[in-house]
């Protein structure tokens, strides 16, 4: 029996520390990173960019730092060596940070730090220049009172969005990257089908999500789930959850969408089945699911675009009589995004979407139908991009009667 039958400590007790060998992203890694984004930067004419703190500053200088309501972060030339900013007061706890050394350039509090910006970027020897002005990126991610502190300063440049660069480089994930992305879902599944055997009727939803957490820690995840989604019954209608506990009882269908971090790098798998017996319903939704994820990995070949692999999930849907479009009972959201540093990254299986699939980009395929008042199905695995196409992370779900293939 894979549903049901174990003890919360049986369950625990089949885990084990599952981190072994997995190897954090190294300085030499970075350095290769930050060349690339400075090779790209030359080629498209970008004089600088400012990377701001969060998953795009521990992306090309291995610095962990969290955005604030101060600026902090780290300015990247095209050419030459990347430079810091931030308050004076923090200037040893961020040298204590970093993993790429460079220069940190203060402010104190009373000063401007979007005038230093400016003026570190004319020491750099970017100058402005009204017939040419260089084009300076601003971190997407950075709050909006950090471009507004810096354009009225800025005059002769050119200030633009740094997602052409920053999606450009952590888009293509490497192999060590890669590497640790499999093993966080390795663990997470591995939480999952520990789950799975001890749910129980009168079992809520809160136990589950503080036994998904503790299941996390127990495979070497240090603190715990990074996020936990559990629903039962027609809950699971609902993509991310409701606000209400609920309980288990038989024949309810059972959603749980979790992941974890291992050395940064995110985990995110969904896996949906029935407790106790199963209707012919409930068999025909989540036979489509699988078509429907199956389907789109088919699509999902070098070269094709991000939109036409969630147009291949819906027209599967459509066949079966789900939409049309996003229309319910069917599929109300994309079909997948990107992972990696972050949950949800660049670029998206959704129509508009037009980036081609290329060597290195990770995607979840996660085609949800959701029939209000009924129930839900989402089967959420994670891909990659190799140079003979798209390889599955985890594999998907065998069967509504044997979910995790334990019976095979």
């Amino acid at each position: 029996m894979t549903i049901g039958g174990k003890t919360i400590e049986q369950a625990l007790a089949s885990l084990s520390d599952m981190t072994a060998g997995a190897v954090p992203i190294g300085k030499d890694e970075h350095l290769q990173r930050i060349a690339r984004a400075q090779a790209y930067m030359q080629a498209q004419g970008i004089a600088a960019i400012y990377i701001n703190a969060g998953a795009n500053l521990t992306y090309f200088t291995g610095t962990k730092w969290y955005a604030s309501e101060r600026m902090v972060g780290a300015i990247l030339p095209a050419q030459g060596a990347v430079e810091y900013i931030a308050p004076a007061f923090e200037e040893s706890t961020l040298k204590d940070f970093m993993l790429v050394e460079g220069a940190v350039n203060c402010w104190e509090e009373h000063e401007s730090p979007y005038a230093l910006f400016v003026a570190v970027l004319k020491r750099m020897g970017i100058a402005p220049n009204s017939a040419q002005p260089p084009r300076v990126g601003i971190c997407e991610s950075a709050a909006f009172f950090i471009y507004d502190g810096i354009r009225p300063l800025a005059e002769g440049y050119a200030l633009q969005n740094a997602r052409t660069v920053t999606a450009h480089c952590r888009t293509r994930k490497s192999a060590a990257e890669i590497a640790l992305m499999q093993r966080a879902k390795d663990m997470t599944m591995a939480v999952h089908i520990a789950t799975a055997s001890m749910l129980h009727e009168g079992i809520t939803t809160r136990e589950v999500e503080e036994f998904i957490d503790r299941a996390h820690r127990k495979v070497g995840a240090s603190a715990g789930s990074y996020f936990v989604i559990v629903l039962f019954g027609e809950a699971t209608a609902y993509p991310h959850g409701v606000s209400y506990v609920q309980t288990l009882k038989a024949g309810d269908t059972v959603l749980i969408d979790t992941g974890c971090k291992l050395h940064n790098y995110i985990s995110d798998i969904t896996r949906t089945y029935v407790y106790g017996p199963i209707s012919e319903r409930q068999r025909s939704v989540w036979n489509s699911e699988k078509k429907a994820q199956a389907a789109a990995f088919a699509a999902a070949q070098l070269g094709v675009p991000c939109e036409e692999v969630d147009a291949a999930a819906r027209r599967s849907l459509e066949a079966d009589g789900f939409g049309p479009g996003y229309k319910l009972p069917g599929l109300p959201h994309r079909t997948g995004h990107g992972i990696g540093l972050d949950i949800h990254e660049w670029p998206y299986l959704v129509g508009g979407d037009k980036t081609p699939l290329d060597v290195g980009m990770c995607f979840s395929n996660e085609p949800m139908i959701c029939i209000p008042g009924e129930f839900g199905v989402r089967h959420e695995d994670h891909f990659y991009m190799t140079e003979q196409g798209p390889k599955w992370f985890t594999e998907p779900a065998h069967s509504i009667d044997d979910p995790f293939g334990l019976q095979r």
